[in-house]
């Protein structure tokens, strides 16, 4: 098994499978996905869009002059589509294994938990 996605990483590309988006399209989805949890800031995006298109997770679908500035919008490649889905299988091992010693804990009446306030 690879190395764990970054959450940034993770997010674009989940956002890029509904097809090729533009930067400023991206941080709209991500936001949208994360429930307003994430704000990525656009410096982190191109440095991330960046990266992921030297290691062949997404690529430039398509350019164009908007307002007299380049825009570009992305896509996932099937590398990328290949990559989201490994660790899609890895979040949803660790979610199970907390879900089953969470449970377990609760049966046995002592989750460790610390409250506010105590």
């Amino acid at each position: 098994m690879s190395k764990a996605m970054q959450e940034p990483t993770f997010l674009i590309l989940t956002v890029l499978l509904g097809g090729p988006l533009h930067g400023y399209a991206i941080l709209s989805e991500v936001e949208t996905l994360a429930a307003g949890r994430v704000r990525m800031r656009v410096g982190t995006l191109y440095a991330a869009l960046d990266r992921l298109a030297n290691e062949g997770l997404v690529e430039v679908a398509k350019e164009e002059i908007v307002n007299g500035r380049l825009r570009r919008s992305y896509r996932i490649t099937a590398r990328g589509a290949d990559a989201l889905t490994e660790e899609t299988r890895r979040l949803e091992f660790l979610a199970s294994q907390a879900r089953r010693r969470l449970a377990k804990a609760v049966r046995s009446g002592r989750p460790s938990v610390v409250t506010e306030g105590a």
